[in-house]
């Protein structure tokens, strides 16, 4: 089997790239052009340069591929609706245009936040419909959804849409992120904390991929994963600051919350400062985001590998490391 992967160097993609070179994948990398590629130099068999925001860059991107993992995107929580489109909207459908009737399926990574980030989305499923919030990589990912879908019927094999929760292992942003701000300053629980972290392990994450790009199934389906972790806020970030010597202190209403971040962007963004509060922020970790996975477990045989207490211990080893 022969993948493509876009966005190979982040944290989902080299994991990806290591993850299929296991199985024995034969694996294309497209990364930016001067990027730094050692990351996964040896995971990969060739390095395209290009980027997704420049359809002359994309040229036969797709030949010979059996399945597309496009994960390239904007992920910060900040910043103007344009930079958010650029690389969501625009960039999906150049990576369609590119690799259709080339490429035997396309696997688009998604967010949980398509379904609109200003809710409760605790027992959502997939047949239920999305809404825009205002947040650009919420609108964004949402608006990249129905172009993915429009293309099904151009791959041989299909798309497949992944719909991932909050990821978290060593390295992503609810690690890293979370304890430089511990470690800076005061970091308040939102809505007391009480709501469920809704977290996705990367290993368990990569194992819903590679299903998405296998399973006959799949085609031109949608998918949400999630972790069955019964662990709130609260308890994540009590355990994950304590790996620091740290601990949240304050709260905040998710209403508070929700109208600093907007207040927040407002200030920040003209000056592209990164600002201290986000919308999206307050969503993740104010709301219940705990979707229904049924139709993963049923459809691709996807279940939740690595516990939390394993995951916790990964990133304890990871943090000691850094």
């Amino acid at each position: 089997m022969k993948a493509l992967i876009t966005g190979a160097t982040g944290l989902i993609g080299s994991g990806l790239c290591q993850r299929l070179k296991e199985q024995g994948w034969w694996v294309r990398a497209l990364v930016l052009p001067g990027y730094d590629t050692g990351r996964i130099d040896a995971l990969v068999d060739e390095k395209r340069s290009g980027d997704v925001t420049a359809p002359d860059t994309l040229a036969g991107i797709g030949e010979g591929i059996d399945v597309v993992y496009h994960l390239a995107a904007r992920v910060l929580d900040y910043g103007r609706k344009r930079q958010f489109y650029a690389s969501i909207l625009d960039g999906t459908r150049h990576m369609l245009e590119a690799c259709a009737g080339r490429a035997g399926r396309f696997v688009y990574a998604s967010s949980i936040a398509a379904m609109g980030v200003d809710r409760h989305l605790k027992g959502l499923t997939e047949r239920d419909p999305g809404h825009k919030t205002g947040v650009p990589y919420n609108d964004a990912k949402l608006d990249a959804e129905g172009v993915v879908n429009a293309f099904n019927d151009r791959f041989p094999r299909g798309v497949v849409i992944v719909r991932p929760s909050n990821v978290t292992g060593p390295g992503s942003v609810w690690v890293s992120e979370l304890l430089r701000q511990f470690l800076k300053s005061r970091v308040p629980l939102v809505d007391q904390g009480r709501h469920s972290s809704a977290f996705i392990y990367i290993d368990n994450l990569l194992d819903g991929l590679v299903l998405a790009g296998t399973v006959d199934r799949a085609a031109g389906q949608t998918y949400f994963l999630r972790d069955d972790w019964d662990v709130t806020w609260q308890r994540y970030m009590t355990d994950l600051s304590a790996l620091v010597g740290k601990a949240p202190r304050g709260n905040l209403s998710f209403r508070t919350a929700w109208r600093l971040g907007a207040l927040c962007e407002a200030i920040c963004r003209p000056f592209g400062w990164r600002p201290p509060v986000t919308r999206l922020g307050a969503a993740l970790t104010g709301r219940d985001n705990d979707v229904d996975t049924t139709k993963a477990q049923t459809e691709l045989g996807w279940r939740t590998r690595v516990t939390y207490e394993e995951a916790m211990s990964r990133i304890k080893v990871w943090i000691s490391r850094t």
